[in-house]
């Protein structure tokens, strides 16, 4: 399910131009302020990745997760967002990225977890057929994801929440991994498919179907964050210095991805990421990570908590949720010392 490994990947070539000392002056970080704390209460973080490559931010920071004072790094891969999910409630893993909505499920299912920062927007796109033109023409349609506790199912069930429509009653819903539902939205077998890169970028090549939504540009989903870091609750009461130094490390690589997309793409094909630097550079250059200062997560936790909500799929209300999953002192402090 899980698989620990050790990185295998040319750190050279995307810190020849940028290297840690110079990230943090690029940023506007001071260094002075970052020494002046005390160094982390554990220098080991593991951290659970989302097999996505819109969350680069995650692979640029190791470098500079080992400046913060962290000498064992453990990244681990782990599949869809119910194992990401369940490394973070078992404590298996201290930090994740992961999409917003999906962790407040987890939240309101009583995880021991908390939100910590938005990173970015954007990255899904609902694709359909010619059947299908608006998120309203869903309705009796068959939609495929790659399982029921997906990122993508999430998603696509607050937008259909947010039309009026019942994603429990008004859509046929069916599981298939992206290898499998590409074909079928080709031959007009399924109406629908959400994906996230670089699913959307191969769906074009191949000319299958047509964008219906993307959370990038299109409204409301472009006001709010889409990729959220959250922490293991217990990790950050006991650990506060580490888990702000980490959190950190992860807005300054975020602000490398929106500054510098063409070293942060060929970073994410050394690392083995993708294949395809094509594809990791339109991706990177789609995506605002620049705008994580602007957007405010708790905005994003209350408008998705309203939406799920309204779906059935949890039952606490927003005002619950931030109260008891979320914590937003790190964001705040990092803020003022991060001033671009």
């Amino acid at each position: 399910m899980r698989i620990q490994y050790a990185r295998q990947f040319s750190r050279r070539r995307f810190l020849g131009g940028l290297t840690l000392a110079g990230t943090t002056g690029l940023l506007g970080l001071r260094p002075r302020l970052a020494a002046a704390e005390p160094p982390p209460e554990t220098t080991t973080l593991r951290v659970a990745e989302t097999p996505s490559i819109c969350v680069a931010p995650l692979y640029v920071a190791e470098e500079l997760l080992r400046g913060e004072g962290f000498t064992d790094i453990q990244f681990t891969k782990v599949g869809e967002a119910r194992e990401r999910s369940k490394a973070m409630a078992s404590g298996e893993a201290d930090l994740s990225f992961g999409f917003a909505a999906t962790w407040i499920t987890r939240v309101d299912a009583g995880d021991p977890i908390v939100l910590l920062a938005g990173v970015h927007v954007g990255c899904f796109e609902l694709f359909g057929t010619d059947r299908v033109r608006s998120i309203r023409d869903l309705q009796g349609k068959t939609i495929a994801v790659p399982g029921l506790e997906s990122s993508q199912y999430v998603y696509l069930a607050s937008m259909l929440a947010y039309v009026g429509l019942n994603p429990q009653k008004d859509v046929n819903w069916v599981t298939h991994p992206f290898a499998e539902a590409m074909p079928l939205l080709a031959e007009g077998k399924i109406d629908a498919y959400m994906g996230w890169p670089p699913e959307p970028l191969e769906l074009r090549e191949r000319k299958i179907g047509h964008v219906v939504v993307d959370s990038t540009m299109d409204r409301p989903w472009s006001q709010y964050f889409c990729c959220i870091v959250v922490g293991n609750r217990e990790f950050v009461r006991k650990h506060p210095v580490a888990t702000k130094r980490a959190l950190r490390a992860f807005l300054k690589g975020t602000e490398s991805c929106a500054r510098e997309p063409e070293r942060t793409a060929r970073l994410l094909v050394d690392q083995g990421h993708t294949p395809r630097y094509d594809h990791a550079l339109q991706t990177i250059k789609a995506i605002p990570y620049a705008q994580w200062r602007e957007i405010d997560p708790e905005d994003t936790v209350r408008f998705y908590a309203l939406r799920l909500h309204e779906a059935g799929m949890i039952k606490s209300s927003p005002q619950k949720l931030i109260a008891q999953g979320t914590d937003w002192r790190f964001l705040t402090e990092l803020k003022k010392e991060m001033k671009g």
